[in-house]
């Protein structure tokens, strides 16, 4: 059992501030905690879209979601849309809410199925408010709980990680934490192999009880001292590149991040109050850096605003994510490629369980056997997630949409797909951040369906069935009535400093 009265955060950052913002705020005050930040490092910044659990990460701090937009140039969003995914000319959302109203006893997509099959239903979409939201850039913001499943329905933002790094920068500072400027020289570990303290270039020693490591790509701690090895997924995921660029504000406010399906890979575009966040994802097994360059640049809606960057990366994750006494956050801890706008989403997760864990003010094996399998679940399910959107395209180019249909896919992931596909069953596994109704919605958008639907669907005549679905379509409609433009909502919130 080790007593923990002081943790060094190396790294700053989104994830380095987001984790010294909430422990500062949620642990025992008499646990001192530093973070050492380089000059020579910057937020990698690509982290601009966001998934609804960003809300009640910084809701637990106090900050209220005005507040967030004033100082991070927010914009709404209400889910993702899927360009040329299934098939060129074709696009689908995946919103943040529920589809219908099912019963305690049958999923709303069993009845969905069963008209279907009659030939008598409009589109899953059509049942959607997230969808309706997303697809009309509209914002509903409920002030009272929801009354059933089709008012159901939640948000994210698309804001500047900079400024949001920025933003909780000043929460951990009010809340006391140390704040050193400077590169990390070296790290002494004890007899044990634990990280006993680490030295800066102008000479500072920090000691500590527990290190987290937020130092990016570089792994500071858990790779390059403590040698933990990296789990690598380059055998499911293929894209291993990445371009980002600025470019202004656009003339349309959109209220979701738009993933377009490229020649190698896929391209963002997120709304920001000030400014557009573009970025291509691609893999150079089967584009050049020059090629996949000019389809980036040529496919821009504006002119760049800002230095363009480059990545690359090796998708997976560590083995442990936490070995004896650090514990990585971050980009330090794996990486997946942001399809569904999981980075920031990993970090929350990843925060919260650890203060979880140590809140009693010690830690132990177990606890770092908790956090490792938490961590590694979550990893897993997400990719699984991610490669779904892949393989279940019918684009017909050879080259890297050819491959990717090619990949063995992880157990888990074909275990879901049977599951669904014979008997129409979204099973929910433990440490999974998407839902039945996401993987609804990829299933949905990519037109891949059940064989056969949940026979207790059945239970009503057909014509009583499609009533009920005719009156859903329609609350849903009178719910829209009631939602405003994104826009007029944007300058309420943000433009009103």
């Amino acid at each position: 059992m080790t007593e923990i009265s002081t943790i060094a955060i190396v790294g700053g950052g989104t994830a380095g501030w987001m984790s010294a913002a909430y422990l500062a705020t949620h642990l025992p005050k008499t646990i001192s905690i530093t973070l050492i930040e380089s000059h020579n490092v910057g937020t990698v910044g690509v982290g601009e879209a966001t998934i609804p659990t960003i809300r009640r990460f910084y809701q637990s701090l106090g900050l209220s979601d005005e507040h967030v937009f004033k100082h991070t140039d927010a914009t709404f969003k209400y889910g993702i849309e899927f360009i040329d995914w299934y098939r060129e000319g074709h696009s689908f959302i995946h919103p943040f809410g529920l589809f219908g109203q099912g019963t305690p006893e049958v999923d709303f997509h069993h009845y969905w199925l069963r008209a279907k099959k009659a030939g008598s239903v409009e589109p899953l979409a059509q049942f959607s408010l997230g969808v309706q939201l997303a697809q009309h850039s509209k914002v509903l913001i409920a002030d009272t709980p929801a009354q059933n499943q089709l008012d159901t329905f939640d948000w994210a933002l698309h804001f500047d990680a900079a400024k949001f790094a920025n933003l909780m920068q000043q929460v951990g500072i009010e809340r006391g934490v140390k704040h050193l400027v400077g590169d990390v020289k070296s790290f002494t570990l004890e007899h044990s192999g634990a990280i006993d303290h680490l030295v800066t270039n102008d000479g500072n020693v920090i000691n500590a009880d527990l290190f987290i490591d937020c130092s990016g790509f570089q792994s500071l701690l858990l790779q390059k001292t403590l040698q933990v090895d990296y789990v690598d997924w380059s055998s499911f995921l293929l894209c291993d590149s990445a371009f980002a660029v600025q470019t202004g504000k656009s003339q349309t406010m959109l209220a979701r991040t738009q993933a377009r399906a490229k020649s190698a890979g896929w391209q963002w575009t997120i709304p920001l109050t000030t400014r557009t966040g573009n970025g291509y994802v691609y893999s150079s097994q089967f584009q050049s850096h020059e090629d996949a360059l000019q389809e980036f640049v040529s496919s821009l809606a504006g002119k760049p605003t800002s230095q363009l960057r480059t990545f690359r990366f090796t998708p997976g994750r560590l083995k442990e994510a936490w070995h004896s006494n650090a514990v990585a956050i971050g980009l330090s801890s794996g990486f997946l490629e942001p399809l569904e706008s999981t980075s920031i989403a990993l970090i929350e997760t990843a925060i919260v369980k650890l203060t979880q864990l140590i809140s009693t003010g010690h830690f132990s094996e177990d606890t770092r056997t908790k956090f490792n399998y938490a961590t590694a679940c979550e990893y897993e399910r997400v990719r699984d997630f991610i490669i779904l959107h892949y393989i279940l395209s019918k684009r017909s180019e050879r080259g890297f949409w050819h491959a990717v249909k090619s990949i063995e896919l992880p157990s888990s992931l074909r275990d879901k797909i049977e599951q669904f596909k014979k008997q129409g069953q979204i099973e929910t596994l433990p440490w999974e951040i998407f839902g039945k109704d996401s993987w609804l919605a990829i299933f949905d958008g990519f037109e891949y369906y059940p064989e056969r639907y949940q026979s207790r669907a059945d239970n009503m005549p057909l014509e009583y069935l499609n009533q009920h679905l005719a009156f859903m379509q329609q609350q849903i409609s009178n719910l829209m009535q009631s939602a405003h433009d994104h826009t007029v909502i944007l300058e309420r919130m943000s433009y009103g400093r």
